[in-house]
């Protein structure tokens, strides 16, 4: 699954956070000085001889030092002679360690040895719970400062995740025909000049989208007027001219005609937009009606779908017209059933069929199949017949394919979300 990028920012932040606050450790652990806190602590047990009964005082006396000491220090003391015996203790008797060091750690925590220069030797041990709030506040300071940072961290990996988002989204709808998607510029960052970069390159596009489109529309008008001479003067020319040669110039023109209309649908659905104007199509009486008006065959069940019964009549026209030209001698049958949400529109003919390898490019515009000649009148009708059925159908939130028949023949089969 793919992880979010607001996700991927915030925890980059929240991993170098954990890292700072690893390093502040450490550098804290690896700063401590122990030989000069050695020092420090022979220095003060110096000080403390000077405070303690001299050797071999009574008990009483060395009690009575260690109890004046307890007003003012907290924690326990333990107070060992030359030979390791404990002479007096504050608290509970800490354990001699058998290195007399300025540092010991013993039993739960860690306490300071002084010795003191007559022989002697005193452990301190500061009570657990003060030392404890101390390492503890430390280490709660630190998450704290975690934590603020996390927390405003979140808000600003979010907002660069979200423009992120939303230049997306644009280059989506940029993607699916929308040609003004432009993206709102934010900032002055790398995010903000990937907008602009992104806004050049989309009216670029809209520009060249809208000069081919407005070029081939003028071009297929401009075709317009010499045929219409054409036209003219072949009815001129009906009573003293050839009948076969006024009969072809004819069809010409009526191919001509139809590329040109043609050619102008293709260019209003090159878009790949939606149909703006959506009605329910009966799609059962559509076939019908089509079926009866080239003597096709027609069984099937009612379906219903949104769309545009204009364009969806082309798309059955056009099938219809292929049929009859690849098998004339042979009527087309149309076929209408619903399946999983789907129409399926088959229109089948018994001709020569497509091979495999061709079933895909019968749909790519003027497409001619290998063998064919430009000239012959049995090649006509190829062109942009069946890339129309395969765009109708795309914009319907369909697709068209072509398949094999059984028993021989070709079967173009039409998927339509139904209503």
């Amino acid at each position: 699954m793919r992880q979010r990028l607001f996700l991927q920012i915030y925890l980059t932040m929240l991993g170098i956070v954990a890292l700072f606050v690893a390093l502040v450790i450490v550098g804290w652990w690896l700063s401590r000085d122990d030989s000069s806190r050695g020092e420090f602590r022979s220095s003060i047990g110096a000080l403390v001889a000077e405070a303690l009964p001299p050797q071999g005082a009574p008990p009483a006396e060395m009690d009575a030092v260690l109890d004046r000491l307890s007003e003012h220090v907290a924690g326990r003391i333990s107070v060992f002679g030359p030979e390791g015996n404990l002479l007096a203790s504050l608290g509970q008797p800490l354990p001699l360690p058998e290195e007399r060091t300025s540092g010991w750690r013993g039993g739960r925590g860690y306490g300071f040895g002084m010795p003191l220069p007559d022989g002697r030797f005193v452990l301190f041990r500061p009570d657990r719970d003060r030392s404890g709030r101390r390492t503890i506040g430390f280490f709660a300071a630190l998450a704290l400062l975690a934590v603020v940072i996390a927390v405003g961290a979140y808000p600003l990996s979010r907002r660069l995740a979200r423009r992120l988002e939303r230049l997306q989204g644009r280059v989506e709808a940029l993607g699916a025909g929308d040609l003004a998607a432009r993206v709102e510029v934010e900032g002055k960052d790398e995010i903000a000049a990937l907008a602009r970069s992104f806004n050049r390159a989309a009216e670029r596009i809209q520009a060249l989208v809208a000069a081919q489109r407005d070029t081939l529309a003028a071009a297929s008008h401009e075709l317009r007027s010499p045929l219409a001479r054409i036209r003219m003067a072949v009815e001129l020319l009906a009573e003293n001219g050839d009948p076969a040669l006024r009969a072809r110039v004819e069809r010409d023109i009526e191919d001509l005609d139809e590329l040109i209309e043609e050619i102008l649908l293709a260019s209003r659905l090159s878009t790949l937009e939606r149909p703006t104007h959506l009605e329910r199509i009966d799609l059962q009486a559509l076939c019908a009606e089509e079926a009866a008006r080239v003597g096709a065959a027609f069984t099937g069940g009612p379906a219903t779908v949104e769309g545009e019964g204009r364009l969806l009549a082309r798309l059955i026209r056009n099938l219809l017209d292929n049929a009859a030209h690849h098998a004339p001698d042979s009527p087309a049958l149309v076929e209408l059933e619903v399946q999983g949400g789907q129409a399926l529109l088959r229109v089948l003919d018994r001709g020569p069929g497509v091979p495999e390898d061709e079933r895909e490019r019968i749909f790519e515009p003027f497409y001619r199949r290998e063998g064919r000649r430009e000239d012959r009148d049995d090649d006509r009708g190829v062109g942009l017949g069946l890339s129309l059925v395969r765009q109708i159908a795309r914009r319907h939130g369909g697709d068209a394919r072509c398949l094999a028949r059984e028993g021989g023949g070709a079967c173009f089969e039409v998927s339509l979300p139904i209503q």
